[in-house]
């Protein structure tokens, strides 16, 4: 296992407006699987001309999101990895309101991403290999639980799945694929009853 360096925790809402974007969240996606890139190469994924996603690289860079990555050949195009950090949403209900505001624009920004992948991957995933197709989880189990046990639970199930951090391992297994496992623990009494408003 390598040496994972701490979380960079977000709370500057110059930073969460900069992320909460399409296309800067799909270099972020792209990058978390281990690619490198150009803008070129992101252009692709991303759907926007080289220019435009040289643009989006810059921005992230200058928040430290991503950074250069040793050149591949003559230096004449920037090659661009993760910083290898994991980044940590970090806003509070006592922040003030531009806080909560960009804490908010990004979250809406993730939970649309998520959905999107989640959606891409049970459009296709019938036609996948059989053994990836049963792998996958969609589910929902509601729980009783104290604040307490909620975070003991949540840092629980960090603890399983670091082993299996692009940043841990070393090698990979053969057959290995990146997945993206997306976990949320919230309490939805006061949701269900309409006290609390979306």
């Amino acid at each position: 296992m390598t040496e994972e360096q701490p979380p960079l925790r977000i709370r500057d809402p110059r930073v969460m407006r900069a992320l909460a974007h399409p296309a800067r969240l799909a270099i972020m996606d792209a990058l978390a699987t281990g690619q490198t890139g150009t803008a070129t190469q992101f252009a692709q994924i991303v759907g926007l001309s080289p220019s435009a996603t040289s643009y989006h690289l810059r921005a992230l860079a200058k928040y430290e999101l991503v950074e250069e990555a040793p050149s591949r050949g003559d230096g004449r195009e920037r090659v661009w990895k993760r910083t290898g950090r994991r980044i940590q949403l970090d806003a509070g209900p006592n922040d003030p309101p531009e806080v909560l505001d960009a804490g908010r624009l990004l979250t809406d920004a993730l939970l649309a991403r998520d959905e999107a992948q989640a959606r891409q991957w049970w459009e296709v995933a019938a036609s996948e290999d059989p053994e990836w197709y049963a792998a996958s989880r969609l589910s929902k189990t509601h729980i009783v639980v104290t604040a307490d046990e909620l975070q003991q639970l949540n840092e629980a199930i960090e603890e399983l799945i670091k082993p299996y951090s692009l940043m841990r391992r070393l090698s990979t297994p053969e057959g290995a694929r990146p997945v993206a496992v997306s976990y949320w623990a919230f309490p939805i009494d006061r949701l269900a009853s309409g006290d609390v408003k979306p």
